[in-house]
């Protein structure tokens, strides 16, 4: 599989005759929204766990060099929070490209913590972006240290793969959710920062 899924994601589900479109971020998605949408809410799906595990070589480093985002990866007694997107169709075109590195759109169960619009909590069907392990930019598992020394020295063009980190675990903070994996990688970063001073 090449790193880009730009052409794959086209083919995978047939969005025109859905009634309404949900798009569940639970990484830059979740902190940086360059794209229309109709309503967004918090949200969590369950039976997934993120992981900062997926390669990075076209936003967080570079194709020599790449660094380190996250995905999901399967795990039955955890849940993964976020947040949902209602949009059109069209979105995709920007959000295939922008997630091409790697990522599949799959159809997942999201379930709302309070939506603005939702009369009351309950699931609807949505679409995530997943790099599955199979994908080329794949780089799996690490220890807790030596994924944050990887992010460390890792920058692209959309900025230091540090600042990735940070930005996620702020917009976990304050969606009041406790991540982990990502605040274990977030503190270590910021002791490697701050012995730069």
């Amino acid at each position: 599989m090449s790193f880009d899924t730009t052409s794959q994601n086209k083919d995978r589900q047939y969005l025109l005759n859905r009634k309404e479109i949900w798009v569940f971020g639970y990484g830059s998605l979740i902190y940086k929204v360059d794209f229309p949408y109709i309503e967004k809410a918090p949200a969590t799906i369950i039976g997934w766990k993120r992981r900062f595990w997926q390669g990075s070589h076209d936003h967080r480093g570079t194709p020599e060099k790449p660094g380190r985002v996250v995905t999901l990866v399967r795990s039955n007694n955890d849940h993964c929070a976020g947040i949902a997107y209602k949009v059109n169709p069209e979105v995709f075109d920007h959000l295939d490209h922008r997630e091409k590195n790697g990522y599949l759109r799959y159809d997942v169960d999201v379930v709302f913590n309070v939506a603005p619009s939702l009369t009351d909590k309950g699931a609807k069907k949505g679409l995530v972006y997943i790099a599955p392990k199979d994908n080329a930019a794949f780089l799996g598992p690490a220890s807790i240290k030596q994924i944050a020394k990887h992010i460390h020295q890792s920058s692209g063009p959309s900025g230091h793969n540090r600042d990735y980190v940070f930005q996620l675990a702020d917009a976990l903070r304050a969606l009041g959710e406790i991540d982990e994996h990502v605040f274990a990688i977030d503190s270590y970063l910021k002791e490697f920062k701050a012995q730069e001073t």
